[in-house]
């Protein structure tokens, strides 16, 4: 099925069609969320509702964009949104707890996405840093160096999905790479 076919399917309810769609788009669906998450179980969850989104809303797709264009936006979007309620959720909880006078416990405001053991070797806590790094980017920069490190887009598509232009891509994306770099390298100075 071509993609205007399988949109014409969709839109007439036909479940072949969106069960091919979802067979054919949930690995780019599936990554993009979790290079933006870094949580498998979350990212499932996300590529879930960006799905059920997309049936709800396959009437809103302007026929002459891509429908990979527009999974990754509403990929991205769902991605952020989680990312964002998330960390409203965990500052609400640790102040909760702060206030409710439990023992050892820290005020933390940060994602749930970041999970190591005791015993994390170097390169773990490398990977760790970085993510941190990326997460703590402006949301523009974020998405772009995501897009272009992770799900290695050009910036002509992730002007496409950002629905910036040409050069703000490349602006965000050359600020999100010094950014992310200052803070590696700040992190190895205080070492």
């Amino acid at each position: 099925m071509t993609e205007k076919e399988l949109i014409k399917g969709i839109l007439v309810a036909n479940q072949t069609a969106f069960k091919i769609l979802v067979d054919k788009y949930q690995p780019l669906v599936l990554n993009t969320c979790n290079s933006f998450l870094h949580n498998k179980n979350n990212a499932e969850d996300i590529t879930q509702e960006v799905f059920i989104e997309v049936f709800l809303s396959i009437h809103k797709f302007e026929k002459n964009a891509k429908l990979s264009t527009w999974l990754y936006r509403i990929s991205v979007n769902k991605s952020l949104n989680f990312i964002r309620d998330n960390k409203k959720r965990n500052i609400v909880r640790n102040i909760e707890n702060f206030f409710s006078g439990e023992q050892n416990t820290e005020i933390q405001i940060a994602d749930d996405n970041y999970q190591s053991s005791e015993n994390t070797d170097n390169q773990d806590e490398r990977i760790e840093l970085l993510h941190k790094s990326i997460n703590s980017l402006s949301k523009n920069q974020k998405t772009a160096f995501t897009l272009h490190k992770f799900e290695n887009l050009s910036y002509k598509e992730i002007s496409e999905v950002m629905n910036l232009s040409l050069s703000s891509v490349e602006g965000l994306i050359h600020r999100a790479k010094y950014n992310v770099q200052k803070k590696i390298l700040k992190f190895y100075k205080k070492k």
